[in-house]
């Protein structure tokens, strides 16, 4: 491992352009966990996980407000891993690039299996073998150039907002009566149990579930790196994206909790189709089913990118193996694409062969690393602006409102959550995994930089 903060090599390619850019950042964020995933967010706590998707959402735009200010005020260090870095050293730098690594791996042979599964019924073909065939699809996606990485983010980023807005439109509609035989919406929303029918703990603990589905907007940093005007697009990026993001959530959820009572929603069946059902929406579940696998392999293909950037960036600085820095022609990383789709398709086979052991183990070890992950983004920024301040840089850079309160509110909401998650027996073991995987990276870290150091 590196002993010293370095600036990444890597030049950055000009493929990708702003209408990219904001593709990514908006569909990049909205997965098949929105379509699918928040039937199983609704059932657990009720019209309150509004309260969650606010909290979540709040949560998201400080974070890419921190970044977003990070980059501007210091470009060309990377993706936010380098900036962890720059902040605490090389043992955290590590320690977070690998975790984000390895949470997104999980994502990527997760993600492949559920469309492998979603698939099925059009190809008759083996789980494993559909899987493997989405997971080389993305990667032959990957290996051309970052242009047409962006330009295959943009349309599948596009199905999903246009869906959204569509649902939330003739939702809207059937809400005000303007067809349909009319809905007690209001009653669907608090006459099932009230607001919050299972506590406040019950919305804490579920937030996790909740971020795993909104995350990904860090991604558009990265990707923003490969456009021609990487700061004016972080900059554009990171000021509104946290906003559309957590209202584009809202507007769908609320909708689905107006339409249909709460109590109705099964976990593991799509929300969307039930409401589109009590609408009376002719195909909704076929329509469900395209948009879903559109958000899947949008999803496989963020993963697959976001996977190899970190990986790159990693061994520049030492702490992967040289040759994943090694990018082709097109400027794609390549070798580290070939590995990240491996690693994936091994967790894919995991789920398979060894779902309620290999595999639950490794969704719950990477169930909390996110906001582990999001906390050294705002610890990072804490010290990087005192920095600025110290040195008299701090004006014109930084303008997050009440620096440092909003800072220190964000990680105690942060240790907050994983109490009520040590609270809930459902999610204890996830949040005990996320923290000895933690420890066991970051125990590897001084490892590696004790042997480096004995070298020297």
């Amino acid at each position: 491992m590196a002993e010293q903060t370095i600036r990444c090599s890597v030049k950055p390619a000009t493929g990708l352009r702003s209408r990219h850019i904001a593709m990514i950042a908006l569909g990049g964020t909205i997965g098949a966990g929105l379509f699918v995933g928040s039937g199983a967010a609704i059932q657990a706590t009720g019209p309150a996980v509004l309260l969650a998707f606010v909290m979540v959402g709040f949560l998201v735009i400080l974070v890419m407000r921190m970044l977003g200010e990070m980059v501007v005020a210091d470009p060309g260090r990377g993706s936010f891993v380098e900036y962890i870095r720059a902040a605490h050293g090389d043992r955290l730098g590590f320690t977070s690039g690998w975790l984000y690594w390895f949470f997104w791996v999980v994502v990527l042979g997760s993600e492949a299996i559920a469309g492998a599964i979603l698939i099925q019924d059009w190809i008759h073909l083996p789980i494993w073998v559909l899987s493997i065939g989405l997971i080389v699809l993305l990667k032959l996606v990957n290996f051309a150039a970052p242009r047409v990485f962006g330009e295959c983010e943009f349309w599948l980023s596009a199905v999903k907002v246009f869906s959204i807005l569509a649902f939330v439109a003739v939702g809207g509609l059937y809400v005000m009566h303007v067809f349909g035989p009319g809905v007690p919406a209001w009653d669907n929303l608090v006459g099932h149990g009230g607001l919050m029918p299972h506590g406040i703990v019950a919305v804490l603990s579920i937030i996790p579930t909740i971020l795993f589905t909104m995350m990904g907007s860090e991604i558009a940093t990265v990707a923003a790196g490969e456009s021609p005007e990487p700061d004016k697009n972080v900059a554009r990026v990171t000021r509104s994206l946290g906003t559309r993001v957590t209202l584009f959530y809202l507007a769908s959820v609320a909708m689905i909790l107006l339409v249909v009572p709460w109590s109705s929603i099964v976990a593991g069946r799509s929300p969307f189709v039930t409401a589109m059902d009590t609408m009376g929406i002719p195909g909704a579940g076929m329509m469900m089913r395209i948009v879903v696998l559109s958000a899947i392999l949008s999803c496989l293909n963020s993963a697959m990118y976001i996977t190899s950037r970190v990986l790159t960036e990693l061994a520049a600085q030492g702490d992967a193996p040289a040759f994943l820095t090694r990018r082709s022609v097109s400027s794609a990383p390549r070798l580290a694409i070939t590995v990240s789709s491996i690693a994936g398709t091994l967790v894919a086979f995991s789920s398979i062969l060894a779902p309620q052991t290999i595999f639950a183990f490794l969704l719950s070890c990477s169930g909390g690393v996110i906001l582990l992950i999001y906390s050294l983004i705002v610890t990072a920024y804490i010290t990087t602006r005192f920095a600025a301040r110290r040195n008299g840089t701090e004006k014109g850079n930084y303008t997050l409102f009440l620096f440092p309160l909003c800072n220190y509110a964000t990680l105690a909401g942060v240790v907050l959550v994983f109490v009520a998650m040590l609270i809930n027996p459902e999610e204890r073991m996830t949040a005990l995994a996320t923290l000895g995987t933690s420890v066991v990276c970051y125990a590897l870290a001084s490892y590696f930089a004790m042997q480096n150091k004995q070298a020297a």
